[in-house]
């Protein structure tokens, strides 16, 4: 609780369990790897928002992926203990992340002596995930996107009219007045707290997890972070959506053909309405890939990995076993690769 650390691995194999800073872009961001065989493939996870770090959240859910991986979660630069109040929100950019994201993947695949890794993308998260697949698809395994971002506005449309018709549903009086009384206006941060409100409340952000299981039990009982790193974890999470929410509304994967050089997965919540399921489908209908697949998760809205953590591990098993090269196919062949310092 006073001091960040990880559960440590034992393992007969080379474990890590490692909390480590980095340095990406020139700002100081932090990185847990975990894993019982560190030669393992590599699989990084891109958390969603802007801004929801889950550093603090995550290896609960991750027990058993860290036994045919090598987990790495990363917390965004202005997320979680990535924050820093120095940080300015015209460096909160696309491009920026998506710079750091690359050079965290090099960096790791220099250090683990991989030539590639299992990139999973959540939510927000999809949005660098696929970028990233699209332009530096040397580096990847495959690619996973889990609550999949399609067409953002027409996202946030479906998602505001569900919240809406659940309320006349319901005759939940307080919900439709709330929503009526909005002016439909995603851009505004204000407008979002209380439509997301209503959303996760009608079961559309979850419904196989709680806040509580998800976040705030973990304020006493992880060690990833301190008592004090979840305080500044609700400011920066402020912080990155008021920096880079309008920059996450003009995505749109739909507009033209969506080629991408690697095999790409999707992971959706069958009752997902935040990033709603159904874009997600015309987003695999309109990926040209070597090969995709489509996984739908019954019991799950936006969290499937949260939600349903063993159907989640399994699937992800059942790629690896797929699209993983043998052990002495994993040099590196690519010359760039670069150190974070």
């Amino acid at each position: 609780m006073f001091a960040r650390k990880t559960r440590k691995i034992v393992s007969k194999f080379g474990s890590i369990a490692a909390l480590e800073e980095v340095f990406l872009g020139g700002t100081k961001q932090f990185v847990l790897m975990r894993g019982e065989n560190i030669e393992n493939p590599i699989m990084l996870f891109l958390h969603g928002g802007p801004g929801t770090a889950q550093i603090g959240f995550a290896p609960k859910f991750q027990r058993n992926l860290e036994k045919d991986f090598l987990v790495v979660n990363w917390d965004q630069k202005g997320a979680g203990i990535s924050y820093s109040p120095t940080l300015k929100k015209e460096e909160m950019t696309i491009e920026s992340m998506l710079h750091d994201a690359v050079q965290l993947i090099k960096y790791l695949l220099k250090r683990f002596n991989q030539s590639k890794l299992f990139l999973v993308g959540h939510s927000w998260g999809t949005v660098l995930g696929t970028l990233t697949a699209q332009r530096f698809p040397q580096y990847i395994h495959s690619y996973i996107g889990i609550g999949q971002v399609a067409h953002m506005e027409k996202g946030e449309k479906i998602s505001y009219e569900y919240t809406l018709n659940k309320a006349k549903e319901l005759k939940n009086e307080k919900a439709f007045k709330e929503l009526t009384l909005l002016d439909y206006n995603p851009s505004d941060l204000n407008y979002l707290l209380v439509q997301r409100k209503w959303l996760s409340k009608f079961g559309g952000s979850a419904i196989g997890i709680t806040d509580y299981q998800l976040i705030y039990s973990n304020m006493f009982s992880a060690n990833e972070y301190t008592f004090k790193d979840w305080f500044t974890y609700m400011k920066a999470s402020r912080f990155s959506l008021e920096s880079m929410w309008s920059q996450v509304l003009t995505i749109d994967f739909l507009k033209d053909p969506l080629q991408i050089e690697v095999p790409v997965y999707i992971f959706a919540g069958k009752q997902d309405y935040q990033t709603p399921t159904q874009l997600a489908n015309q987003y695999f209908d309109n990926l040209d890939c070597p090969h995709k697949g489509f996984i739908l998760f019954e019991q799950s809205a936006h969290l499937p990995n949260f939600e349903e953590p063993q159907k989640f591990y399994e699937e992800c098993v059942k790629i690896k076993e797929k699209h993983t090269p043998l052990l002495d196919e994993r040099v590196p062949k690519h010359k760039e690769l670069v150190n974070t310092k």
